[in-house]
């Protein structure tokens, strides 16, 4: 999109001629008012757009903007001087430019035909503006009631200079927009001076219920109401009835003048507290809404106006902060409870990695790249629903907590009867069941043999023998991630370090004794990956040209060059080796589309220079032993203390059964994940080829193309050698949009995101409440960290951060502390903070958001909460050896 090209039109278009294929003509505010047109029943003010024919054709004509554009594209957000200088010029030469006689015709024309006299509302219309995936609301300016033709050409010529206010110029640098790809038309349309207005939002903006619609209503113009000048009549419908209705004082109106422009009033004292709208035509204006919701086929945010024969809408856009339903077959009530919260990756899969999860597990659903699975049977069940909800507390408290909040309106989700009554499952009853520790080793053996023969198979395949082969081959994961075996290794271990925090703390008063009794157990892949990562370290700090090398390093292809340093060959077979024992994970591994370390080395850096930077050699093993040391001791002080009680030998015998039990059974719970990983970078792999040989064929335009399909899309695509490419961009978009989106942990069929809360009362004042899952407590500096690549971590920083999977563990070993926004006590994060001793709370809602960078904080890893101290300024950065 060239912003030099002098088109030559259209400049004008009716909106009766418009639609949203005329997006890049037209913006999309133009698009949509277009496509409200067309709707039955629907009334919408007559107008035009002055296309982005028109604007392009303006820029032409001002050469002297293109450099200060220049000086905004190498900005960022944050360069607030910069921007406000350069946004300035550029918008002074937009205004100050004459308009060309053929756009002056094209627009007058348009205003002889609909009233020169009349007054009009000119409003922006970008081409990034009012999108389904994105609205940009508020970027651009807007102009009411303008009068005249000279007027309106100087406020046309106003709304082109908007696209480049300050704020629109940031919010594209924070999303990654470039200005060359945006385009603005202008809106021009006869001004309805109402007696009410406001805005309609076709579902609840606050809970995402899309049965509910929201009405905010005011006096006069909406500006009154957008602009935060009063306090509007507030309504929520639901099935034709209005639930809750809030009378505002509406102490303000934004009034039209007769002369052209707007000015403010103060409404009658009497009229103030009178509602603006009527039941009826309250219920009126949502059953138009709905009308409009599903002509665009998404709720919608609809600004409208009220006369006295009746409403007319002046705007409507996609409500984008929507988290999507999962796509259901009847029209039942479902709960649905997020799998990312459980994975410890909250951030959107691409299409591919869903479909391949689904393939694993039929039972999944998918919304906005997230998995979710339906629990509505087990809560509709008496006999399972007890157990469901005890093992929904167990794993994160705020799920159980927003299900009871659904079970207590008592008609979302009826109680049915069994058919066969089922038992309840119970929860931690580990010590009444016995396991066969020995099974550990013969499950990872039938991991590694399975690995191996997927390895040697998948070689030989390409094309649709590749896919077959992968689709067979995920049902031999399946098998072995479903094996009983496997599952009750598992669930013991996990139910055995439960156990003992219940039974020490009713017979000794210890608090999460199973913390410290669990610490460096043998066989967990996951931290023997972080405690190899040190090795590494270890082999390369002495050589400060080689730190040196690597802390510029700036490409994938650093082990070429470093091999061919002093004790660099060395240092490469390190790194190397690392990478062929774990180098198949990488962060937000359980999307196959996320590339991994052995593919990408250059990720995994800054998690080896942080090691090299804050340890000396052989800290890993000596903390692993300590750890060790901290277990055996804790052991004896508990049997000791156990002894010394009421029936206290057969007390102290099931402790130390029981701790024999998780130290044995706590490694084996991360080896599933990593063997799946094992064979997700297989098909990784052989995939990526497949998608080169597209790429060849110019079936596709790119490697990655392929992980915007769903698995059996790819399987149409490599049979017919033909793609879908519009389908292709169409998921590139969502993506970006699913991006923007915070999942919940609970949604429900009508979209409801129930938000769960932490129900305590005993904490100190401006604590923020989570689950503490290893135990301890520290202070020290946090940094808040998005990125486990771009971490810059000391030791004896508190790690604050969405949520961490396995892939961060290289990093544990540099903290004293974690603090995170997801997460229970037996996701991996939690698992390894106890393994290394650190203090750890989860599930901190908003923490990221309320701990800045720097904060120092108190963690209360048993009691589950964190404090914002106002103690010692941040520590400083450690030195470079020099």
């Amino acid at each position: 999109m060239a912003f030099t090209a002098a088109p030559s039109g259209p400049y004008a278009l009716r909106l009766a001629d418009v639609d949203r294929t005329l997006l890049n003509i037209v913006g999309g505010k133009g698009a949509n008012l277009g496509e409200l047109a067309r709707i039955e029943g629907i009334r919408v003010p007559d107008g035009f757009c002055v296309t982005t024919q028109a604007f392009q054709r303006i820029l032409s004509e001002v050469p002297t903007w293109l450099g200060p554009l220049d000086r905004l594209s190498g900005l960022k957000a944050d360069d607030r001087e910069e921007i406000r200088s350069a946004s300035a010029d550029i918008r002074h030469a937009i205004e100050a430019a004459a308009m060309p006689s053929a756009l002056v015709d094209a627009i007058t024309a348009e205003l002889r035909l609909l009233g020169e006299d009349a007054a009009y509302a000119v409003r922006s219309s970008a081409t990034a503006e009012d999108l389904p995936t994105a609205s940009f609301a508020g970027q651009q300016d807007s102009y009411l009631n303008v009068v005249g033709r000279a007027n309106i050409l100087r406020h046309i010529s106003r709304c082109w200079a908007s696209l480049f206010t300050e704020r629109a110029v940031a919010y594209r640098l924070r999303n990654g927009i470039d200005h060359r790809q945006v385009l603005m038309a202008v809106v021009v349309q006869r001004m309805v001076v109402p007696r009410v207005a406001g805005v309609l939002f076709t579902a609840d903006p606050v809970t995402s219920n899309r049965k509910v619609a929201a009405i905010d209503a005011s006096f006069g113009l909406g500006e009154a109401l957008v602009g935060g000048l009063v306090n509007p009549d507030h309504y929520k419908v639901r099935d034709g009835l209005i639930i809750t209705r809030t009378t505002g004082d509406k102490k303000l109106a934004v009034l039209a003048l007769p002369e052209g422009g707007t000015r403010e009033q103060a409404v009658a004292a009497a009229l103030q507290s009178q509602p603006a709208l009527t039941d009826a035509q309250a219920l009126e204006l949502v059953q138009l809404g709905r009308r409009i919701e599903a002509h665009f086929d998404w709720p919608q945010d609809i600004e409208w106006c009220l006369q006295d024969n009746g409403f007319d809408f002046v705007q409507s856009r996609s409500i984008t902060t929507l988290f999507p339903v999962p796509a259901a077959t009847d029209h039942e009530n479902h709960v649905y409870v997020s799998v990312g919260h459980q994975q410890m990756m909250t951030d959107p899969l691409r299409p591919l990695g869903v479909s391949m999860w689904q393939l694993m597990n039929p039972r999944m659903h998918d919304a906005g790249g997230r998995l979710f699975v339906d629990i509505s049977q087990a809560l509709a069940s008496p006999s399972q629903r007890a157990s469901q909800l005890a093992m929904l507390e167990r794993g994160d408290p705020l799920v159980r907590d927003a299900i009871e909040t659904l079970l207590r309106r008592g008609d979302f989700i009826p109680t049915v009867r069994d058919a066969v009554p089922q038992p309840a499952r119970p929860v931690g009853n580990a010590a009444q069941a016995e396991v066969d520790v020995s099974l550990v080793g013969e499950m990872i053996e039938a991991y590694r043999v399975s690995i191996a023969a997927a390895e040697r198979n998948i070689r030989t395949k390409a094309g649709n023998a590749l896919l077959d082969f992968i689709l067979s081959d995920i049902q031999e994961l399946r098998k072995l991630q479903s094996a009983q075996h496997s599952i009750k290794l598992i669930f013991a271990g996990v139910e055995a370090q439960w156990w003992l925090n219940d039974q020490l703390k009713a017979w000794l008063g210890e608090k999460n004794a199973a913390d410290t009794l669990t610490l460096s157990v043998a066989g967990n892949v996951t931290t023997e990956m972080g405690l190899a990562l040190m090795d590494v370290a270890d082999e390369i700090r002495p050589h400060r040209h080689l730190v040196a090398f690597l802390k510029q390093a700036s490409d994938d292809c650093f082990l070429d060059g470093l091999e061919k340093l002093p004790g660099g060959p060395e240092a490469g077979r390190a790194i190397r080796r690392w990478l062929e024992l774990y180098g198949m994970r990488c962060i937000g591994e359980i999307d196959v589309a996320r590339p991994r370390w052995r593919e990408r080395p250059s990720l995994m850096l800054p998690m080896l220079l942080v090691n090299i930077k804050s340890f000396e050699s052989g800290a890993g093993r000596r903390r692993f032993t300590e750890g060790l040391q901290r277990a055996r001791l804790k052991e004896l002080e508990v049997l000791d203390s156990l002894r010394a009680l009421p029936d206290g030998e057969r007390k102290a015998m099931q402790v130390k059964k029981m701790i024999d039990r998780a130290r044995a059974l706590a490694g084996y719970r991360e080896y599933p994940k990593y063997a799946w990983m094992c064979r997700w970078f297989l098909y990784r792999q052989a995939l990526i080829q497949e998608a080169q040989r597209l790429v060849e064929a110019r079936v596709i335009d790119g490697v990655d193309d392929i992980f915007s399909l769903r698995f059996e899309e790819l399987q149409d695509t490599v049979r017919m050698q033909k793609a879908d490419r519009e389908l292709i961009c169409e998921r590139k978009q969502a993506f970006e949009w699913h991006s923007t989106l915070t999942p919940p942990r609970v949604l429900t069929s009508e979209g409801e995101a129930v938000a769960g809360v932490h129900r305590r009362d005993d904490l100190p004042a401006g604590a923020l409440v989570g689950m503490g899952v290893s135990a301890g407590s520290v202070e020290g500096r946090a940094r808040v960290v998005f990125d486990a690549a771009r971490a810059d971590l000391q030791p004896g920083d508190i790690l604050v951060t969405p949520f961490t999977d396995p892939s961060w563990t290289p990093l544990f070993v540099a903290i004293a502390g974690l603090v995170t926004e997801v997460g229970g006590p037996t996701t991996h994060g939690a698992v390894i903070a106890r393994e290394y001793g650190l203090p750890a709370v989860v599930g901190v809602q908003g923490a990221t958001r309320l701990i800045r960078d720097g904060h120092w904080i108190r963690v209360h890893g048993g009691d589950g909460f964190v404090e914002i101290l106002p103690g010692p300024a941040p520590t400083q950065p450690l030195p470079w050896p020099a």
